[in-house]
């Protein structure tokens, strides 16, 4: 099942969301966007349909500055309300079948999940789900960003490019290595986008693959 949502973040303000939903689903992920693109971008239409295949639901929406048409992306204050707002909609959906929640991002999405669950009242979501976490900005190398994933207390799984340019491959690794309940899984030749070179002997398709076994196989180990 696809159906198109309104997800209502406050009294006068509602974003767009999509929910993916297969008959055999064993949880639901709720996926927030990237900076540059909204809900329907191509990596999350895809990555969508291969998790729903997978058995994986996922609730995809917009945040309000994309809802809106673009621009600026939205500070994280708002943005984690959005993000709230999603994970509430996901609770109501699946409240019969009582589905774990799985929060995930791709880039900026997941960098305001993550802060979202490492704040004191986090919202019930069981495990976090990074599609290429923004760890710095391009060509300044740092890990200040990943500071409050030590507050984080649900698992993480990091699926990282190894020529991401906003997450230095060293970088990404040392600060999973510092986190407790954290993994990382790296496309070789993967850039942020997990775009791969003709030379890797892979195919964007198969990457996307090979993203979406992974993801299950530790989900499956982690929250069921």
């Amino acid at each position: 099942m696809k159906r198109n949502i309104k997800i209502h973040v406050n009294d006068s303000e509602t974003v767009s969301g999509i929910l993916q939903h297969p008959k055999d689903a064993w949880c639901i992920m709720v996926l927030a966007h990237g900076a540059g693109a909204g809900m329907d971008h191509s990596f999350l239409q895809l990555i969508s349909t291969r998790l729903a295949k997978a058995g994986v639901a996922t609730l995809r929406f917009n945040f309000l500055y994309m809802e809106k048409g673009g621009g600026r992306p939205d500070l994280p204050p708002v943005a984690q309300s959005v993000i709230r707002a999603a994970v509430a909609k996901a609770q109501e959906y699946t409240s019969k079948e009582t589905l774990p929640i799985v929060g995930a991002g791709k880039s900026f999405g997941g960098r305001m999940f993550s802060q979202l669950m490492a704040s004191d009242d986090a919202p019930g979501v069981s495990a976090l789900v990074f599609f290429g976490f923004p760890l710095h900005a391009p060509g300044k190398p740092g890990k200040e960003r990943g500071a409050h994933l030590a507050k984080v207390k649900v698992p993480m799984l990091f699926l990282q490019g190894s020529r991401d340019t906003l997450a230095q491959l060293d970088l990404i690794k040392e600060v999973v290595d510092e986190l407790r309940k954290a993994t990382i899984h790296v496309i070789k030749e993967g850039d942020h986008s997990f775009h791969v070179p003709k030379k890797s002997g892979m195919s964007d398709g198969q990457v996307l693959d090979d993203l979406v076994e992974f993801t299950t196989t530790w989900l499956r180990k982690k929250i069921t």
